[in-house]
């Protein structure tokens, strides 16, 4: 069971380092366009699977098409999106340049940021009470003692612990991110 428990909060970990990965800040990360969809080949697919995506620049994201005939594609699959960024169409390469962020707009992203950070601190707790839940069944079938019941309760409570430590510790890092200019 208990590698269990640390594989489900590892998840919830890797999920929320994704999560907040794609939070623009005030500089170019590949992550900000990762996930967007390319209508392409007759099928939808990653923008990360047909273009290589470069920063050549802090502010400024660059993605080359390996087929430099789905660059207006990939120009409209941008700007459906709802990034917030228009994109630069010279040839087959496209440019995205990041703006200046506002004190309103950094305001908005560690807004969402604590959102996304509480979702991962309420996934650990679900986890640990599906757990502690198990632990009370098999102590009342007899299955586990009330001493074997209390140490592996503190050891569950102990990954907890661990588990929001790194959160915050995730959370600072992307807060000071956005947060310099």
């Amino acid at each position: 069971m208990s590698t269990h428990y640390q594989e489900e909060f590892q998840k919830i970990i890797d999920h929320y380092i994704h999560a907040i990965s794609t939070v623009r800040t005030g500089r170019a990360n590949p992550a900000i366009v990762d996930n967007i969809e390319v209508e392409s080949y007759g099928a939808k697919m990653k923008l990360r699977e047909l273009a290589a995506i470069s920063v050549p620049e802090p502010k400024v994201l660059q993605i080359e098409p390996w087929d430099k005939n789905i660059a207006k594609e990939i120009e409209k699959a941008i700007i459906a999106s709802n990034i917030g960024l228009t994109p630069n169409v010279s040839g087959s390469v496209i440019r995205l340049v990041l703006p200046a962020m506002t004190e309103e707009r950094r305001k908005l992203l560690i807004k969402q940021l604590m959102e996304t950070t509480e979702s991962a601190r309420v996934g650990i707790r679900r986890v640990r009470d599906e757990i502690l839940k198990a632990f009370k069944e098999e102590k009342s079938k007899g299955e586990m003692t009330e001493d074997q019941f209390f140490q592996k309760s503190k050891e569950v409570q102990n990954s907890v612990d661990l588990m929001n430590a790194r959160i915050k510790e995730l959370l600072e890092a992307k807060e000071k991110e956005i947060m310099t200019i």
